[in-house]
């Protein structure tokens, strides 16, 4: 289960010229899409988290997504089953009622499938966490006015457009794009995906964005439940990511 870029290369402006969008619209939409955000405090809304092997969806779940500034963030997973993903700050907690469990690790250290979305809860650069942005030709956009964007993390390698059957992922340091789907009217992020070298893709899908809503500072808080046995390490190592697709308590296998 457990995101200013204005890059605007020679390959950009063929990639504009494919799908018919100027190549100054990718700078024009990040810029609105940071303008939406930066703005806000407090952020909520809904969110579907889908798992996919090759393309075929093994798990899905959702709930309700919160981000506070500075850089927190609280996800609460209510279907299929309760779970809890907290960021304070200072430390990244994912809590599994089912199994009395808690896995900490400093947030500064955590390469969690959610850590690009802090940045809603940041500064709102996009440049800060996107080495470059551009149009992805490949990725179709499920809204009708939605536009999909690709970002080249920071510190990956190498940084270069994603080319067909060529998936990435944020548990590789070595390789890492993330594609995003926003609205091209308001600037609203309406969906993230990211790829795993093997074939699995996780995919973020956002709706009912609310901008500073109110909301206790508590909700950013996790205070483990009596009993609870807390386990440090580090979520991007499959072998102590509880919630990992590719680790742990993996998703059901396809038929």
């Amino acid at each position: 289960m457990w995101p200013r870029v204005f890059f605007l290369s020679a390959l950009l402006a063929q990639l504009a010229g494919v799908t018919g969008v100027k190549p100054d619209d990718v700078a024009t939409l990040v810029q609105k899409f940071e303008h939406r955000y930066r703005g806000s405090s407090t952020l909520q809304a809904a969110f579907l988290e889908r798992y996919l092997d090759h393309g075929k969806e093994v798990r899905s779940e959702s709930g309700m997504a919160y981000f506070g500034k500075p850089g927190k963030m609280r996800w609460e997973y209510q279907s299929p089953e309760r779970n809890l993903f907290v960021v304070d700050g200072k430390w990244s907690w994912f809590y599994v009622p089912a199994d009395h469990t808690a896995t900490r690790i400093r947030a500064r250290e955590s390469s969690d499938w959610r850590t690009p979305l802090a940045l809603l809860a940041g500064e709102m650069k996009v440049s800060r966490i996107c080495a470059r942005v551009q149009f992805d030709p490949q990725a179709r956009a499920l809204n009708s006015n939605g536009v999909m964007l690709q970002c080249v993390l920071r510190g990956s390698l190498p940084e270069k457009p994603r080319e067909a059957g060529n998936a990435v992922s944020l548990l590789d340091s070595q390789a890492a794009n993330v594609s995003f789907e926003l609205n091209r009217a308001t600037g609203e992020l309406l969906r993230i995906v990211m790829f795993d070298p093997g074939g699995v893709q996780i995919e973020f899908r956002f709706s009912d964005w609310q901008f500073d809503p109110r909301f206790e500072g508590s909700k950013f808080h996790f205070d483990p439940p009596v009993g609870v046995a807390i386990v440090d390490g580090n979520m991007a190592d499959p072998a102590n990511d509880p919630s990992s697709a590719v680790g742990g308590r993996n998703p059901p296998k396809t038929k």
